[in-house]
Protein backbone atom coordinates (compact mmCIF):
# COMPACT_ATOMS: atom_id res chain seq x y z
CA UNK A 1 0.00 0.00 0.00
CA UNK A 2 2.84 2.37 0.89
CA UNK A 3 4.39 1.89 -2.57
CA UNK A 4 1.07 2.81 -4.19
CA UNK A 5 0.82 6.01 -2.13
CA UNK A 6 4.42 6.94 -3.01
CA UNK A 7 3.64 6.34 -6.68
CA UNK A 8 0.50 8.49 -6.45
CA UNK A 9 2.48 11.25 -4.71
CA UNK A 10 5.17 11.37 -7.42
CA UNK A 11 2.73 10.90 -10.33
CA UNK A 12 -0.09 13.21 -9.19
CA UNK A 13 -0.06 14.75 -5.70
CA UNK A 14 3.25 16.60 -5.99
CA UNK A 15 1.85 18.56 -8.94
CA UNK A 16 -1.32 19.75 -7.23
CA UNK A 17 -1.48 23.57 -7.08
CA UNK A 18 -0.04 25.55 -4.20
CA UNK A 19 -2.90 28.04 -4.05
CA UNK A 20 -3.19 31.00 -1.71
CA UNK A 21 -3.47 30.33 2.00
CA UNK A 22 -6.68 32.37 2.30
CA UNK A 23 -8.52 30.23 -0.27
CA UNK A 24 -10.37 27.05 0.68
CA UNK A 25 -8.87 25.19 -2.31
CA UNK A 26 -5.36 25.57 -0.82
CA UNK A 27 -6.40 23.61 2.21
CA UNK A 28 -7.63 20.79 -0.05
CA UNK A 29 -4.27 20.44 -1.85
CA UNK A 30 -2.27 20.62 1.39
CA UNK A 31 -4.61 18.09 2.97
CA UNK A 32 -4.17 15.63 0.10
CA UNK A 33 -0.37 15.91 0.09
CA UNK A 34 -0.32 15.82 3.91
CA UNK A 35 -2.50 12.71 4.09
CA UNK A 36 -0.21 10.93 1.62
CA UNK A 37 2.89 11.93 3.58
CA UNK A 38 1.38 10.69 6.85
CA UNK A 39 1.21 7.25 5.20
CA UNK A 40 4.71 7.53 3.69
CA UNK A 41 6.89 9.11 6.41
CA UNK A 42 8.14 7.32 9.51
CA UNK A 43 6.65 10.22 11.53
CA UNK A 44 4.58 13.14 10.29
CA UNK A 45 3.39 15.66 12.90
CA UNK A 46 0.27 17.79 12.88
CA UNK A 47 -0.15 20.79 10.57
CA UNK A 48 2.72 19.74 8.28
CA UNK A 49 2.80 21.42 4.87
CA UNK A 50 4.45 19.60 1.99
CA UNK A 51 4.70 22.14 -0.79
CA UNK A 52 4.39 21.48 -4.51
CA UNK A 53 7.09 19.26 -6.06
CA UNK A 54 8.87 18.47 -2.78
CA UNK A 55 11.07 15.41 -3.27
CA UNK A 56 11.94 13.07 -0.39
CA UNK A 57 12.89 9.75 -2.01
CA UNK A 58 11.04 6.86 -0.41
CA UNK A 59 10.45 8.90 2.77
CA UNK A 60 10.55 5.69 4.79
CA UNK A 61 12.88 7.06 7.51
CA UNK A 62 11.80 10.69 7.24
CA UNK A 63 10.58 12.30 10.47
CA UNK A 64 8.96 15.74 10.53
CA UNK A 65 7.51 17.50 13.55
CA UNK A 66 4.44 19.65 14.11
CA UNK A 67 3.89 22.91 12.19
CA UNK A 68 6.80 22.25 9.84
CA UNK A 69 7.16 22.74 6.13
CA UNK A 70 8.91 21.10 3.17
CA UNK A 71 9.41 23.98 0.74
CA UNK A 72 8.34 24.13 -2.86
CA UNK A 73 10.77 22.23 -5.14
CA UNK A 74 12.90 21.16 -2.18
CA UNK A 75 14.89 17.95 -2.18
CA UNK A 76 15.56 16.15 1.10
CA UNK A 77 16.84 12.65 1.78
CA UNK A 78 14.45 9.94 2.89
CA UNK A 79 16.20 9.67 6.27
CA UNK A 80 16.18 13.31 7.43
CA UNK A 81 14.83 14.34 10.83
CA UNK A 82 13.04 17.69 10.93
CA UNK A 83 11.83 19.14 14.22
CA UNK A 84 8.81 21.27 15.13
CA UNK A 85 8.12 24.73 13.68
CA UNK A 86 10.63 24.49 10.82
CA UNK A 87 10.21 26.79 7.82
CA UNK A 88 11.90 25.66 4.62
CA UNK A 89 11.97 28.02 1.67
CA UNK A 90 11.67 26.95 -1.96
CA UNK A 91 14.44 25.17 -3.86
CA UNK A 92 16.39 23.91 -0.84
CA UNK A 93 18.58 20.84 -1.13
CA UNK A 94 19.69 18.64 1.76
CA UNK A 95 22.31 16.08 0.77
CA UNK A 96 22.94 12.79 2.54
CA UNK A 97 25.93 11.37 0.64
CA UNK A 98 28.89 12.42 -1.44
CA UNK A 99 31.22 10.85 -4.00
CA UNK A 100 34.40 9.16 -2.85
CA UNK A 101 37.47 10.87 -4.29
CA UNK A 102 40.40 9.92 -2.03
CA UNK A 103 42.29 7.70 -4.52
CA UNK A 104 43.81 9.91 -7.21
CA UNK A 105 44.84 6.87 -9.31
CA UNK A 106 41.20 5.90 -9.92
CA UNK A 107 38.70 8.16 -11.72
CA UNK A 108 36.18 9.68 -9.28
CA UNK A 109 33.28 8.14 -11.21
CA UNK A 110 34.68 4.66 -10.44
CA UNK A 111 35.23 5.24 -6.68
CA UNK A 112 31.58 5.03 -5.69
CA UNK A 113 29.82 6.90 -2.92
CA UNK A 114 30.71 7.64 0.67
CA UNK A 115 28.53 6.32 3.46
CA UNK A 116 25.19 8.11 3.82
CA UNK A 117 24.92 10.56 6.74
CA UNK A 118 21.66 11.64 8.41
CA UNK A 119 20.91 15.36 8.69
CA UNK A 120 18.97 16.65 11.68
CA UNK A 121 17.14 19.98 11.67
CA UNK A 122 16.10 20.86 15.20
CA UNK A 123 13.05 22.91 16.32
CA UNK A 124 12.29 26.53 15.34
CA UNK A 125 14.60 26.77 12.31
CA UNK A 126 14.11 29.02 9.28
CA UNK A 127 15.85 27.88 6.09
CA UNK A 128 15.85 30.52 3.35
CA UNK A 129 15.39 30.19 -0.40
CA UNK A 130 17.85 27.97 -2.27
CA UNK A 131 19.90 26.76 0.70
CA UNK A 132 22.15 23.70 0.27
CA UNK A 133 22.99 21.62 3.34
CA UNK A 134 25.80 19.07 3.05
CA UNK A 135 25.55 15.51 4.46
CA UNK A 136 25.35 14.89 8.20
CA UNK A 137 24.76 18.44 9.41
CA UNK A 138 22.94 19.19 12.65
CA UNK A 139 21.08 22.49 12.28
CA UNK A 140 20.59 23.58 15.89
CA UNK A 141 17.46 25.00 17.48
CA UNK A 142 16.51 28.56 16.55
CA UNK A 143 18.94 28.85 13.62
CA UNK A 144 18.21 31.09 10.64
CA UNK A 145 19.96 30.23 7.36
CA UNK A 146 20.08 33.03 4.79
CA UNK A 147 18.96 32.51 1.20
CA UNK A 148 21.47 30.84 -1.11
CA UNK A 149 23.74 29.66 1.70
CA UNK A 150 25.81 26.48 1.55
CA UNK A 151 25.98 24.88 5.00
CA UNK A 152 29.16 22.78 5.29
CA UNK A 153 29.53 22.62 9.08
CA UNK A 154 27.47 22.81 12.27
CA UNK A 155 26.78 26.06 14.14
CA UNK A 156 25.57 26.89 17.66
CA UNK A 157 21.87 27.20 18.48
CA UNK A 158 20.22 30.55 17.66
CA UNK A 159 22.81 31.42 14.99
CA UNK A 160 22.01 33.55 11.98
CA UNK A 161 24.22 32.15 9.23
CA UNK A 162 24.75 32.88 5.57
CA UNK A 163 27.13 32.71 2.63
CA UNK A 164 29.07 30.13 0.65
CA UNK A 165 30.39 28.51 2.71
CA UNK A 166 28.04 29.62 5.47
CA UNK A 167 29.43 31.51 8.43
CA UNK A 168 27.92 33.15 11.48
CA UNK A 169 26.50 36.59 10.75
CA UNK A 170 25.26 37.15 14.28
CA UNK A 171 23.58 35.39 17.18
CA UNK A 172 19.85 35.72 17.95
CA UNK A 173 20.53 35.74 21.68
Amino acid sequence: MKKIIIALYYLIFQYLPVGKSYKKSSKIWWTIRGAACKKIFKHCGENVHVQRRAYFGSGKELEIGNNSDLGKNCEVPSNIKIGNNVLMGPNCIVLNANHEFSNVTIPIIEQGMRESKRTVIEDDVWIGYGVTITPGRIVKRGTIIGAGSVVTKDFPAFSIIGGNPAKIIKMRK
